[in-house]
């Protein structure tokens, strides 16, 4: 939290600084302060343009949606795992104010049958779950040290055609998800709830990928985090 009082007090000393310097009225001032810049790391859950077709992915949507002089860039590759958000993180611009991060998904579907099998023992969920939760524990930490206002999304649950897998997949993820939730709420971040969010079948265009539907539903969840409407340390939903 004071990293993050720290960098909005810098950035307001400097724009002030600079406005009062170059004879800028209050105003300029306020406008200044008005801008944004989401940067959304992670993951295909935001670099789905590959599966929409000729639709509109994530960040495209978004843009569309903020008002103007408030925009979002793409660091999140499809594909991506925890520990490349570092190297994404190398890519930040410098005028970035929002940092938003959907990762995951794709080391629960390397770890060995998590989201597959049946048979695995309580023991071994406990294991892996632990081992997902270090992961992204020591990702947030280095994501902090930003100190840009940061959500964190959730896993959402496949939508596998086959309902004993769909329903096996989500009982595995709750594990996983659970360690994502303690880990955001840990260093006050604001946690953005894919699982209800993308809620309908309608909102992936395969299993795993979301749609322009849900990409349009993920989109207007960033965009009201980045506009600020909710206390930092929330839990977004579509309801």
């Amino acid at each position: 939290m004071t990293g993050n009082l720290v960098a909005t007090f810098s950035r307001r000393t400097l724009l002030l600084a600079s406005c009062s310097l170059s004879g800028v009225p209050e105003r300029g001032y306020a406008q200044a302060l008005a801008m944004i810049h989401i940067i959304l790391l992670g993951d295909s859950v935001f670099d789905n343009a590959a599966y929409v077709d000729r639709n509109p992915d994530v960040v495209r949507q978004l843009g569309q949606m903020l008002p103007q002089g408030r925009k979002a860039t793409l660091l999140a590759r499809d594909g991506a795992v925890i520990s490349e958000i570092g190297s994404q993180l190398r890519g930040l611009p410098s005028d970035a104010t929002h940092l938003v991060i959907s990762v995951g998904g794709n080391d629960a579907l390397r770890e060995s049958g998590v989201l597959e099998s049946s048979a695995l023992s309580v023991a071994d969920a406990l294991e892996i779950g632990d081992g997902f939760g270090r992961a992204y524990g020591s990702m947030l930490t280095e994501v902090s040290r930003v100190g840009l206002p940061t959500a964190v999304c959730t896993i959402y649950e496949p939508r596998f055609p086959e309902a004993p897998r769909r329903k096996l997949a989500a009982t595995a993820l709750t594990l996983l998800n659970d360690k994502i939730t303690r880990q955001t709420f840990a260093r006050g971040l604001t946690l953005i709830d894919l699982r209800l969010i993308c809620n309908e079948d309608a909102d992936f265009a395969n299993p795993i990928e979301p749609s322009a539907r849900g990409g349009a539903k993920i989109a207007q969840a960033i965009s009201k985090f980045a506009g600020g409407a909710t206390p930092r340390s929330s839990a977004f939903t579509d309801q």
